[in-house]
């Protein structure tokens, strides 16, 4: 492939590329700042094939990653906001020399170099890379850790360019489009957006810090016509979205990923008009491989849809057999070649040619998918598989009740039995098991509530289960 950030600036040089609400940077404006940046970088004489990069939504960071493509180089991608341990065991399992940070990023890193934007010294000119390999891994982003020891996904050029075509088809995606990123870079959410813009000449408007107020302001007065986000941060910007205020004519897509949201949350956005694609992906997938359009919500809430144009997607049992609800294992151009410096990982999960992501689900008689969680985050007990997710999207809707995480704890005479813990005001044990036992099976209805002292997600929104397992002998339960 040619160079995607040379080519787009040759086809569309005038093209507003990028913006962050201050400054506007044309297609031209991005290939000239990212050459000259690109010769920065090679004045610091690392030789290192991957290079990582800890940066915020701004625009000097997304010139540092297109100037490190001009160099031919992998981007590991770091989440910035992990504790320096966590960064340091990275940094040494991807075996990079020099890291490359944003001016407010000041801890101390285990790496030769740790260079900020503005230290970069003077440079040299450098030529661009005329082609890409389409098997070049140019980006390399660490899973979230919630379940086992963080592993090292590699993505090619090949996978972002499939998962944008993908996109492209299923959003109906044109260079008129929009799409605000405040969803962070350095998970696939937001890479895959920057990618995708190369692909099609549209404009990324880039929001550094999530602020609902704000988004909202810019939504509704900006040409914007497409945003990713989380759950969490659909329900705070329909929260304080006035009550007949919707956004610009021109916006069609709120793609919504990172886990399933409830059915109230959704009708809030049908009453502002508001078109939700729900969507199913991972960062081996480069981002959704499923999705539902906003025409079928009504009457599939709940599913994340149908396989986008290039995924074939199958439901299988514990022996690999076709099943009617079970393993989800999907065949995709966009999944990755493997995880760093762990080629059996990825085998551990094929099957000619089909992974197993190890989500449970099932397709509906139309041919809709259903994700039903995780399967290290099933609990069976006394026989019967319950999954947290269908619990949290059904205790949802309670009055009082802010947020639910349910895991699943040793029982001596079931094997297993569901716990939560709870945030909200004036709850009890006794409301709480009164609302369950009404919409639920009673084996479902979780057998304690443990009140939270601090709430723990990844920097892309996903509860992390593990870590309130660990904690729940320090939390005080309700009485």
């Amino acid at each position: 492939m040619e160079n995607w950030l040379i080519k787009r600036a040759r086809l569309t040089p005038t093209r507003v590329a990028v913006t962050d609400g201050k400054k506007n940077m044309t297609f031209s404006q991005v290939a000239s700042a990212a050459t000259n940046i690109a010769g920065k970088i090679v004045a610091l004489h690392d030789k290192n094939d991957r290079v990582a990069l800890i940066m915020t939504n701004n625009i000097q960071g997304y010139l540092v990653i297109m100037a490190l493509q001009q160099l031919g180089k992998t981007i590991v991608l770091i989440n910035r906001r992990l504790a320096v341990a966590e960064i340091n065991y990275q940094l040494a399992d991807a075996s990079v020399t020099l890291v490359l940070t944003d001016d407010h990023y000041d801890s101390r890193l285990a790496v030769a170099q740790q260079i900020k934007f503005s230290e970069l010294p003077e440079g040299q000119p450098v030529l661009p890379i005329a082609e890409y390999p389409e098997d070049f891994v140019t980006s390399v982003m660490y899973t979230s850790g919630t379940t086992n020891r963080p592993k090292g996904v590699m993505q090619t050029y090949q996978n972002h360019f499939m998962s944008a075509v993908g996109s492209a088809l299923n959003l109906g995606l044109t260079a008129d489009d929009s799409w605000l990123t405040v969803v962070p870079i350095f998970h696939i959410s937001g890479f895959s957006i920057l990618m995708r813009s190369l692909i099609y000449g549209m404009r990324v408007v880039l929001v550094e810090k999530f602020d609902a107020a704000q988004i909202n302001t810019l939504l509704i007065h900006d040409t914007i016509t497409t945003m990713s986000v989380v759950p969490v941060m659909l329900k705070q910007l329909l929260a304080v979205l006035p009550e007949n205020v919707n956004y610009n004519d021109k916006f069609r897509a709120m793609l919504l990923g990172g886990g399933p949201t409830d059915k109230l949350t959704l009708q809030q956005a049908q009453a502002h008009r508001l078109p939700i694609i729900q969507s199913y992906g991972m960062t081996e997938t480069a981002s959704q491989v499923v999705a539902l359009d906003a025409a079928d919500i009504h009457d599939k809430l709940g599913s994340v849809g149908k396989p986008l144009f290039p995924v074939s997607v199958a439901i299988r049992d514990q022996s690999g057999q076709s099943a009617q609800q079970g393993s989800i294992w999907i065949k995709s151009p966009t999944l990755t070649v493997g995880y760093l410096n762990q080629p059996a990982k990825l085998t551990e999960n094929m099957q000619f040619g089909w992974f197993n992501t190890e989500d449970y689900g099932y397709f509906d008689d139309d041919g809709f998918l259903y994700i039903q969680g995780r399967a290290g985050d099933m609990i069976s007990s006394g026989g019967e598989n319950i999954f947290p997710d269908e619990i949290e999207a059904t205790y949802a809707k309670m009055p009082g009740l802010d947020d639910m995480v349910v895991v699943g704890v040793p029982d001596q005479l079931w094997g297993s039995v569901p716990v939560a813990v709870v945030s909200g005001v004036d709850l009890s044990v006794a409301k709480l098991r009164q609302y369950g036992r009404e919409k639920l099976a009673h084996y479902k209805v979780p057998k304690h509530f443990y009140v939270a002292k601090t709430w723990y997600r990844t920097a892309s929104g996903k509860v992390q289960r593990r870590r309130f397992e660990t904690a729940l002998s320090e939390l005080k339960e309700l009485k």
